[in-house]
């Protein structure tokens, strides 16, 4: 009784679905979080009758043949990367990205990491940080007597003072990209990996090359749909009940053979 085994696959597939669904959702005030989807293929197939076989008995050639799946598996998770929309904050600090690119942070272990997440803040020594405290590259430092900060759609960071009429350039913040967004790798606190499917970081000056532009005092929302997600998660729901109805029927087949006398 193959169907035990068939739609049990089925149930972790749909209970999976539900998990992706679930942590959509979670995320929907997240900043700069992207939807990820759940996707799936069949597995192996049971050769009972090969396709192109000759008939023995009549040397006619089966055109079909016959095979057997034996379920479902996890193929991917991937995240449908899209442009959330832009919540206007006022913050001298709030950074959204219009297009295509990531901020470079450097972690504490001195590898780099890659967010969309704008919402930075000052350390003690003025460095601009994310709020977790990680180190946007380049290093950029606001001086403590600086009364105002600017930020323009290439990146360039100016301060205002007290006593200058024209503002300070403290540096440019620069964005990277990458040849595969979905082969990165998500490690939490808003923050993606470099790994070798998403290929190396292409660095550049926002709005050049493809990339997107900064525009200050405002966020990126999450991409999530909630009525879509709501619709799947009532999709994934009948598709569990439906595998265990199946379950349900196979193990009353099987009690019915024991009961042949």
């Amino acid at each position: 009784m193959r169907a035990l085994q068939i739609a049990a696959t089925g149930m972790s597939a749909q209970q999976m679905r539900v998990e992706v669904i679930s942590n959509n959702l979670a995320n929907m005030s997240t900043t700069g979080y992207n939807a990820r989807r759940a996707e799936f293929a069949d597995l192996h197939y049971q050769q009972l009758s090969r396709a192109g076989t000759i008939n023995a008995a009549d040397g006619t050639q089966l055109p079909t043949g016959v095979q057997l799946g034996l379920g479902v598996r996890p193929a991917a998770i991937s995240m449908n990367v899209a442009q959330g929309s832009l919540s206007q904050t006022g913050g001298d600090l709030d950074l959204a990205i219009e297009g295509d690119g990531f901020l470079e942070v450097t972690l504490p272990s001195g590898i780099s990491a890659f967010t969309r997440d704008g919402a930075l803040k000052r350390s003690g020594d003025g460095l601009i940080v994310t709020s977790d405290g990680h180190p946007v590259v380049p290093d950029i430092t606001i001086p403590n007597d600086a009364r105002a900060v600017s930020v323009n759609a290439a990146g360039e960071v100016y301060a205002y003072f007290n006593d200058q009429v024209q503002p300070q350039l403290l540096g440019q913040f620069s964005l990277a990209d990458f040849t595969n967004v979905k082969g990165l790798e998500a490690m939490g606190s808003n923050l993606f990996l470099e790994t070798p499917a998403s290929g190396p970081a292409l660095v550049g000056t926002p709005g050049t090359d493809g990339l997107g532009t900064l525009r200050q005092g405002y966020l990126e929302s999450s991409s999530v749909d909630a009525v879509r997600e709501i619709t799947q998660l009532i999709e994934a729901q009948r598709g569990y009940e439906l595998n265990a109805k199946v379950i349900t029927a196979a193990d009353q087949m099987l009690g019915a053979t024991t009961q042949i006398r």
